[in-house]
């Protein structure tokens, strides 16, 4: 690479960090210029003898620079590669090596639901502090895909992966954008898990931003009462938990449907063996086109909701006893919830027909 740069992306706040549901299509990837390729880059490629007959920047990244190369075999097949690279230094080689070892464990699970990972590595240029992921290449279609199609060979993934310790957390740290998340232990309990991981989310925001005395006393609450209450249940009285591989950062710029085959697929993973309803959070946040309840309704379908019925208890006592004489008036919450995805289902079928 002539000039390592880092580059300052100008983000669109509305599509990024806005509060709105957005309307109309999200930006298809674009084919730029000429995508100068490391010599280590070039070794990683997986078929020996292959010719490269472009390089050019596809897309875009928050935190680097994306590419796609093209090539041609010894036979004259043409294959296309993805090429990501990430120059900032540590948190890079965080970034980069977590998805890779992300995206290896969704492919092998569900071959069709996630890029091969082919390499990763660091620049062979001295001095440099750029670290590249090669990839199979996807061409990115809608996003983001259809929730029936997608959720279903989400929850596919879910059911089907199964932790290498029975226990939850991953084999090595990965992140969620820039930001690492201290899963790379197992652990028996999601509880713990959990916590420790938003303990360090809340750490690493006091330590940019400061202490915020009335924040830091609910997120103090959050850790010692919240969590053991709603979490806690979910592994005691003999109800179990199974740890599922999940993506990890799962929202509608990390997932697309196939240009090729026409089929859901997601990238840009920053996974972990975690409680399957983990990977929804993402999904309240009205910016996000995955906030649309077809999608929560659609999944629920292929793996509904665990709640065991001590928790369900708990949760109703507290709600009672906020409600006080009007606890035995008002309608269950989860009944009305029911009731008006019957409704939203009702007036899907009527638009189709």
């Amino acid at each position: 690479m002539a000039n390592e740069e880092v580059l300052e992306h100008i983000i669109d706040v509305a599509r990024h960090g806005g509060r709105k549901n957005l309307e109309g299509p999200i930006p298809p990837p674009k084919i730029g210029g000429n995508f100068a390729l490391d010599d280590s880059v070039i070794d990683a490629l997986p078929v020996p003898n292959t010719t490269i007959i472009a390089a050019r920047n596809y897309g875009m990244s928050l935190w680097g620079r994306t590419a796609k190369i093209s090539t041609e075999l010894l036979g004259g097949e043409l294959r296309d590669y993805f090429l990501k690279a990430a120059a900032l230094g540590e948190t890079g080689k965080s970034m980069i090596e977590g998805e890779f070892e992300s995206l290896k464990a969704i492919h092998n699970v569900s071959p069709s639901f996630a890029p091969e990972p082919f390499a990763w590595g660091r620049y062979r240029k001295e001095g440099s502090e750029t670290y590249f992921l090669l990839a199979e290449f996807r061409e990115v279609g809608e996003q983001a895909p259809d929730p029936i199609k997608f959720t279903a060979r989400l929850a596919n993934l879910h059911r089907r992966s199964v932790s290498p310790t029975e226990k939850f957390g991953f084999h090595i740290t990965t992140c969620h954008a820039k930001l690492t998340q201290i899963i790379d232990r197992w652990e028996d309990s999601w509880e713990v898990l959990y916590r420790d991981q938003l303990a360090h989310q809340i750490k690493m925001d006091e330590e940019k931003h400061g202490v915020w005395l009335e924040s830091q006393h609910v997120c103090r609450l959050t850790l010692e009462k919240v969590i053991p209450r709603l979490l806690r249940p979910l592994q005691s009285e003999g109800w179990s938990l199974k740890p599922c591989l999940i993506h990890g950062d799962l929202w509608d710029e990390n997932t697309a449907t196939d240009m090729s085959t026409g089929e859901p697929f997601v990238f840009d993973a920053g996974s972990m063996y975690a409680h399957n309803e983990y990977e929804l959070g993402n999904w309240r946040a009205p910016r996000h086109r995955l906030s649309n309840k077809s999608y929560i309704r659609n999944y629920k379908r292929n793996f509904p909701m665990f709640c065991p019925d001590d928790l369900r208890s708990a949760l109703s006592h507290d709600k009672g006893e906020e409600d006080g004489e009007a606890q035995g008036t008002e309608e269950p919450e989860e009944v009305e919830e029911e009731e008006e995805e019957e409704e939203e289902e009702e007036e899907e079928e009527e638009a189709i027909n």
